[in-house]
């Protein structure tokens, strides 16, 4: 985006004043005439070519969440005080902080970089990873790990390859490069997300509770430090013209404002800041994202004292031809600023220098209230920090219930043809183990490093990641992440409370208990008010729910404009949940490794096949209302898990959800390659289902466990003293040929194996070797 004034002198703040009627290009870039006209209203006058690019940065929906804020206050207005316990920093920071105990704490926070991955995909998720990572370093921590949530069109369509190489190809190279584990995520396909994939990525980083750090600008006479990369052309406008705007019909056209990233500049970034924390040498660092010197000065100015000073031309730049106001809307990446005293400037820049790190001091902290930026001694920037940053605009969108939705809920799954043969069941088995959506994504998961750092515990594909944090006790974190846009479009709300169910139980099933709460909130136009009833159901339903789990929200990210054309993709609200163990060598893997144990399935099961992935596999349908979920019972699940984990009663343990019981049965088998008989009688009679119910219903609140036989009595009375429904459905055989369900059909290991991976490398190449 060209925002050069029309002239070639600066833009002056005096020279606005003097020239109140000239025209300037706000819808360009992405700023309404009534924003424009408050922005005037604020400043008196018209505002400078470098004011404008601020607000309009500043002001965009992906920074201000102008349309959402009304409703994402319901985070912080449901809390409970057994919320708020372990909290250390919530909502409005960088990252939310938990403490995990030991003096340890664990920070950690999911964002989007959608539109960016569709027009580059590389580059796109490449500088997702970063963008994260950064917010990381920022708290003061040590990035230890990541994890994507991705998205993409029909797996057969033309284009999907391009984007799931470029995507995925990103996302690997930049984590690998900085030395992360990938430790967990989730892939789906659907032609929904064709033009408008959405490439999530959650970070998480450990820090001791003394190493707490939050990003401000207190104390005049402070000075203000960039460090890291130079700024250059890229990603210019992309938080207000490429997030905060839908793709047009005819694709994508927004390439300048795509970032470049270098993830080598970044991890020697990362134990700089580290050092600079550990020396006492920074007041706050702030990283620049979104918005790049705009956001990092309006913010760490109207977080502190609420003034600042600074010479713009100091920015050390790759490209000298930028204006000052492609500088202040540039989103170069591996770039930090930081508030340092004076008297420890040289000691500040001596660590810069030793990382071999560029820095320019641009300026200071002032106690006047307004932050001023020059341009060679001219006045371009003189507004009041607040405005830019935090007091924007704050939209109550129109909200319309669709009117296409009762007859969407109308059309359920009951009409659709159930198998009762065994022939049947096997082959509709085997159609959903190889899925676009079921299959084994090792094609993904191999081009990422699960086990750098040497602290990764759990990680593809058991249910959740799982990291050390402390080598002598033991402590460790498990995280997991979870949405279901087939289920959101038929119910939002109820597709909201599936997904933090869901994150929840997976994080329960590797023997962690459930502490925290990120988000990626994935919309549509905020401006269609079908959309907003979406968005405004989720936000109530998710913030009802976590009260009612009692954990805590500790901030997260909401992508709006996420459509081509009028159609938007479906609500894709994806959950993460943080769950902490005492000792990692207590996990829980997803799979059985010993034969001989039994296999029971905690739960019932009810006719819950609208939605499901059996439904939209074998049927092509689409419609009724998604399962049922007991908030209460997931939580009493969890407790019945993490008891038997402690008492390693438990030798496995899987969630079922996408595929339901089928498909947690071959996924189980596959994990280690031993065999399992199963029965489906009693189960059967007990829940009142069919065969095809009990294999492929998706009704929450079940896992399937493994117990070593000598452990059953104990394992039994647990669950019964927790009043939780058990039913013992099959044991482990290293003999058995595979997958043997009896009495209806037996499929070979070999054949589960095929089927699962031969999916994603038919369509995208073969799979990298571990």
């Amino acid at each position: 985006m060209d925002v050069r004034p029309t002239e070639h002198v600066p833009d002056t703040v005096a020279n606005a004043a003097a020239t109140p009627d000239r025209e300037q290009p706000f819808e360009a870039l992405g700023l309404k005439a009534d924003e424009y006209a408050k922005i005037r209203e604020i400043l008196g006058r018209r505002p400078t070519s470098g004011e404008l690019a601020m607000y309009s940065v500043m002001w965009s929906e992906h920074c201000s969440y102008k349309s959402s804020k009304i409703y994402l206050r319901q985070f912080g207005q449901k809390v409970s005080p057994a919320m708020k316990k372990n909290l250390m920093v919530g909502m409005g920071e960088n990252a939310g902080v938990v403490d995990v105990g030991g003096g340890w704490a664990v920070t950690f926070k999911g964002e989007s970089h959608n539109h960016p991955s569709y027009i580059e995909p590389f580059q796109g998720a490449a500088t997702g990873v970063g963008g994260i990572v950064r917010d990381i370093i920022s708290m003061g921590a040590r990035p230890v790990a990541v994890m994507d949530q991705l998205r993409f069109g029909d797996i057969d369509a033309p284009d999907t390859a391009r984007v799931v190489d470029g995507v995925v190809g990103g996302i690997s190279f930049y984590a690998n490069c900085l030395g992360l584990p990938n430790i967990g995520g989730e892939t789906y396909f659907d032609a929904v997300y064709q033009g408008n994939p959405l490439v999530n990525v959650l970070s998480v980083g450990v820090l001791r509770h003394e190493d707490l750090h939050l990003a401000n600008a207190k104390g005049a006479g402070n000075k203000v430090v960039l460090f890291g990369a130079r700024t250059g052309g890229d990603g210019i406008g992309g938080a207000s013209i490429l997030a905060s705007d839908t793709f047009s019909a005819g694709g994508p056209t927004k390439r300048p404002a795509v970032q470049v990233g270098d993830p080598f500049a970044e991890k020697v970034l990362i134990e700089c800041c580290l050092e600079l924390f550990r020396d006492e040498l920074v007041e706050g660092i702030q990283d620049l994202g979104a918005a790049g010197i705009s956001c990092a000065t309006s913010e760490l100015a109207s977080n502190g004292d609420g003034g600042m000073f600074i010479e713009l031309d100091r920015v050390l730049l790759r490209d000298p031809s930028l204006t000052a106001e492609e500088i202040l809307m540039s989103e170069s990446q591996e770039r930090m600023m930081a508030v340092v005293e004076p008297s420890k400037l040289d000691a500040f820049l001596a660590v810069t220098a030793k990382w071999d790190v560029e820095t320019s001091v641009l300026g200071e902290v002032t106690d006047t209230g307004r932050l001023v930026i020059n341009w060679h001694g001219e006045e371009i920037v003189n507004v009041e920090p607040r405005t830019v940053a935090v007091d924007g605009p704050v939209y109550e969108r129109p909200v319309a219930y669709p009117t296409w939705i009762d007859a969407l809920q109308a059309d359920g799954a009951a009409g659709l043809a159930r198998p009762d043969s065994g022939d049947e069941l096997r082959a509709q088995a085997l159609q959903l183990l190889g899925s676009a959506n079921m299959a084994d994504k090792s094609w993904i998961t191999n081009q990422y490093d699960t086990y750098v750092l040497g602290n990764t515990a759990l990680s593809f594909p058991d249910d959740g990641g799982m990291i050390r944090v402390d080598e002598e006790s033991g402590l460790g974190f498990a995280l997991a992440t979870d949405a279901n846009g087939r289920y959101c479009q038929l119910d939002p709300a109820q597709g909201a409370r599936l997904a933090l169910a869901e994150a929840y139980r997976n994080v329960a099933a590797t023997g962690a208990t459930p502490v925290a709460v990120t988000d990626c909130l994935n919309f549509g136009s905020p401006e269609n008010p079908e959309v907003m009833w979406q968005f405004s159901q989720t936000v109530e339903a998710l913030s009802d729910a976590c009260l009612e789990m009692e954990i805590p929200v500790t901030g997260g990210n909401v992508s709006f404009y996420n459509q081509t054309g009028t159609a938007p993709i479906f609500p894709t609200p994806v959950i993460g949940v943080l769950g902490v163990i005492d000792d990692v060598a207590k996990r829980i893997p997803s799979g059985w490794q010993d034969e001989g144990d039994n296999i029971y399935l905690l739960g019932t099961t009810a006719l819950e096949l609208d939605g499901s992935a059996w439904a939209g596999t074998v049927h092509g349908h689409l419609g009724g209302l998604p399962p049922a979920v007991d908030l209460d019972a997931e939580r009493r699940l969890a407790a019945l898990i993490s008891a038997g984990g402690d008492q390693s009663l438990i030798a496995s343990a899987h969630d079922l959800s996408d595929g339901g019981l089928a498909q947690a049965l071959a996924e189980s088998v596959m994990r280690f390659g031993v065999g399992a008989r199963v029965w489906l009688g009693e189960l059967m009679e007990r829940d009142g289902v069919d065969a095809a119910t009990a294999l492929f219903s998706e009704s929450t609140g079940r896992m399937l466990v493994s117990v070593p036989r000598e452990d059953d009595v104990k394992f039994q009375g647990l669950c019964e003293g927790r009043g939780y429904p058990v039913l013992r459905i099959g044991v482990t055989d290293a003999q058995a040929p595979g997958l043997e369900v009896q009495d209806l059909y037996t499929v070979s290991l070999d054949e589960l194996r095929s089927t699962h991976g031969a999916t994603l490398p038919a369509r995208f190449g073969a799979v990298i070797a571990e």
